[in-house]
């Protein structure tokens, strides 16, 4: 454990990832921004909170509280686009999601920063999930690698139309069992709240490079809408109104389906029936 990662050691074949929910800017970077608001605008709020419930499941946790804006531990390192012609953000993200410059001019990203901030925050955070998963396939034989996000409702720059609240990937099918990846969608469809199965978020670099379920890794990403368990307003948003307070009577019925498609990855983990 550093003090930007944090690791709940559990014994249960489920490891939960959190890899946007920071806010930690180093000081020497932060003067460089056009602002610690804007920086900050696109983690995923409160995400932390809401899945705080992983615990109680004896569920593997691994979270990082540096921004994204410092280093995206959700983007393929080599500079592929992981999702080919649609407008997304770098390695190391140097515009907002809606476009907006991060840095100040003459202050901007240099070339060599990507490299340093690969090695201090990417490269330990992969190493923590590939640990944590062998040590878990060492107590099991199928584990489940469950990718938490979230992101605002509305983004013309990054999909049309408001984004549907539960939005599942799982790299095309490729990166866990078919029967996983059922019965998460199926307690989606029953909240009577909007899902897609691998739409315009199939799964980022996590669920992409650490999935192997032929060896009994099965890695699932769930994209919140933030509108699922925030009362997010809906359209641009300003530093006076964003990130909307975290409000648990408002979170419980999202909160409720997550809880019951985390006990579906014990399940299926375990071989218990029907997942």
């Amino acid at each position: 454990m550093t003090d930007w990662l944090t690791i709940r050691h559990g014994q249960a074949p489920l490891l939960v990832s959190i890899p946007h929910t920071g806010t930690d800017i180093p000081p020497q970077l932060e003067g460089r921004l056009v602002s610690p608001w804007l920086a900050r605008k696109d983690a995923d709020w409160w995400i932390e909170r809401l899945y705080d419930f992983a615990a109680d499941l004896d569920a593997t946790i691994v979270r990082t509280a540096i921004s994204r804006t410092v280093v995206d531990v959700n983007r393929d390192p080599s500079g592929i686009s992981l999702y080919p012609g649609q407008a997304t953000t770098e390695l190391c993200p140097t515009t907002s999601f809606d476009g907006e410059p991060l840095y100040r001019p003459g202050a901007e990203l240099r070339l060599e920063e990507t490299g340093e901030r690969r090695a201090s925050y990417f490269d330990p955070y992969h190493a923590a999930l590939a640990a944590e998963l062998h040590r878990l396939r060492g107590l099991h034989d199928r584990v489940v690698l469950y990718d938490c996000h979230s992101i605002r409702s509305v983004i013309p720059r990054l999909f049309d139309g408001e984004l549907p609240v539960f939005n599942i990937g799982t790299n095309s099918s490729a990166s866990c069992a078919p029967e996983l990846a059922a019965a998460v969608e199926r307690l989606c469809g029953s909240s009577g709240m909007s899902h897609v199965i691998n739409g315009r978020f199939k799964g980022g670099f996590i669920t992409r490079h650490h999935a192997a379920p032929e060896r009994g890794i099965h890695a699932v990403q769930m994209e919140l809408a933030c509108r699922g368990y925030m009362a997010e307003k809906p359209g641009p948003v300003s530093e006076a109104d964003w990130p909307v307070p975290y409000d648990e009577t408002y979170a419980a019925p999202i909160r409720a389906v997550l809880q019951n498609i985390l006990k579906a990855a014990l399940a299926f983990a375990r071989h218990e029936g029907t997942a």
